[in-house]
């Protein structure tokens, strides 16, 4: 399933597909800020979204075989919850 068919789905149950559209893209819009600012986003019986951090570590070039410095950065994470994980298996 892509963006497209989940924004039909939701469309089955508003009233148009630009509304499905809209609500579709206001959930990834609001879940993208909250992120941003470093807040996890927990949605009960689906899972959470947060932000994981990757410390910084040094790498090999594989051509050269030279050291790199790779900076720290941060992760969107997703956490599947119980009903999820349930729900699949």
């Amino acid at each position: 399933m892509n963006k497209g068919d989940l924004v039909n789905e939701v469309a089955k149950v508003v009233s148009t597909k630009k509304e499905a559209q809209e609500a579709v893209d206001c959930i990834f819009a609001t879940i993208t800020q909250a992120l941003k600012k470093k807040n996890a986003v927990t949605l009960v019986g689906f899972g959470t979204f947060k932000v994981g951090k990757r410390k910084a570590r040094v790498g090999r070039n594989p051509q050269t075989g030279a050291a790199i410095k790779i900076k720290a950065k941060n992760l969107p994470k997703f956490v599947a919850g119980k009903a999820l994980k349930d729900a699949v298996n």
